[in-house]
C-alpha cells in the first residue's frame, strides 16, 4: 500500500502554497490515501495564517485521470475524507488555483471544478468519463457543472463524456484560461501570486462563501444578508489599509484571515 503523505507534495512560498498531486505513473489517479493527504492538508492551511492562497497541480503529465480503478478495486473508496465531504473544498475558506497541466477526467475533473480558478493547457484532455463506464454523474457533479457552465454545456459533456481538450474547455467556460502547456504552472503562480499580495485574505473567504452560498437563494435575501457582511466588512481594519495602500501607491499589507468573518457552513453527512 502507497505512503499517505507521498500523494500530494506541498511547498509554501511567499503565501502561496503549492499541492502536486505526485502519482505520476498512474497520471495521479485518485485513492483513499491521495484524498486523506489532500484534504488533511487542507484542513491544516485553513488554519495557517502563513497560507493566503493554494495552487493544485499534478506531478508529470496529467493533472489527475480519475478514479484509480486499480487501486479502489482493493481498498474500496468512499464519497467522504473522515468527515469531510467529498465537495469540502467548495467550503475552503482560501482561493484555490487549479493548474491542468494535463489529464483531467472523472473525479480529477471534480477536482478541478471545485477549484475557485481553472488554468489549463491548451492540449490538455478533459471528459466526465462517467456515462462511458455505466455510471452517472456523482457526488454534486450535476449541480456543479451547470452553474459553473451552463445547463447545456453541461447536459452535453456528461451525458456524451466525450473527450475534449483545453483550448474548447475555455470556449465552453470549464476552465478561465487555457494556456500552452508550458506556461501552466507560470501563470497559475502569477495569479496567485498576485492575490497573496494585493487582496484582503478575509474579503476573498467572505465573498467565495457568499457566491456558494447565495446562488440558490431569493435575490432580495441575498442582498440582505450582503447589506450585513458589507457592514461587518467596512467596520475591519483591512479597509483602512485598502484604502491608505491606495492613496499611498503602495503595496497593502493585509492581515491574515480572519476566520470569525466567514459565516459558518454545516454539513449533513448521510449516514
Amino acid at each position: 500500500m502507497e505512503s499517505t503523505e507521498d500523494t500530494v507534495l506541498y511547498e509554501l512560498a511567499d503565501g502561496v502554497a503549492t499541492l502536486t498531486l505526485n502519482r505520476p505513473d498512474r497520471l495521479n489517479g485518485w485513492t483513499p490515501a491521495l484524498q486523506e493527504r489532500l484534504y488533511g492538508l487542507l484542513d491544516t492551511m485553513a488554519e495557517d495564517p502563513e497560507v493566503r492562497v493554494v495552487i493544485i497541480t499534478g506531478a508529470g503529465r496529467a493533472f489527475s485521470a480519475g478514479a484509480d480503478m486499480e487501486v479502489l478495486s482493493v481498498e474500496g473508496a468512499g464519497t467522504e475524507a473522515g468527515s469531510r465531504p467529498l465537495l469540502a473544498p467548495m467550503w475552503f475558506p482560501k482561493p484555490i488555483v487549479a493548474a491542468i497541466n494535463g489529464p483531467c477526467a472523472g473525479i480529477g475533473l471534480q477536482l478541478a471544478l471545485m477549484c475557485d480558478m481553472r488554468i489549463a493547457s491548451e492540449t490538455a484532455k478533459f471528459t466526465t468519463a462517467f456515462a462511458r463506464r455505466g455510471l452517472i454523474a456523482e457526488h454534486g457533479l450535476s449541480w456543479l457543472f451547470a452553474r459553473l457552465t451552463s445547463l447545456a454545456v453541461a447536459s452535453e459533456l456528461l451525458m456524451s463524456a466525450r473527450v475534449f481538450r483545453g483550448d474548447e474547455a475555455e470556449r465552453l467556460g470549464v476552465v478561465n484560461r487555457a494556456v500552452p502547456a508550458d506556461r501552466v504552472l507560470e501563470e497559475a503562480r502569477a495569479y496567485a501570486q498576485d492575490l497573496a499580495d494585493n487582496v484582503s485574505p478575509t474579503a476573498m473567504a467572505v465573498i467565495k462563501w457568499q457566491m456558494y452560498n447565495h446562488y440558490d437563494r431569493p435575490l432580495i435575501e441575498s442582498m440582505d444578508h450582503s447589506d450585513e457582511l458589507m457592514q461587518q466588512s467596512a467596520a475591519r481594519p483591512d479597509l483602512a489599509e485598502g484604502v491608505a495602500s491606495f492613496v499611498e501607491r503602495r503595496k497593502p499589507q493585509f492581515a491574515p484571515l480572519d476566520p470569525t468573518a466567514v459565516p459558518p457552513v454545516t454539513f449533513t453527512a448521510k449516514s
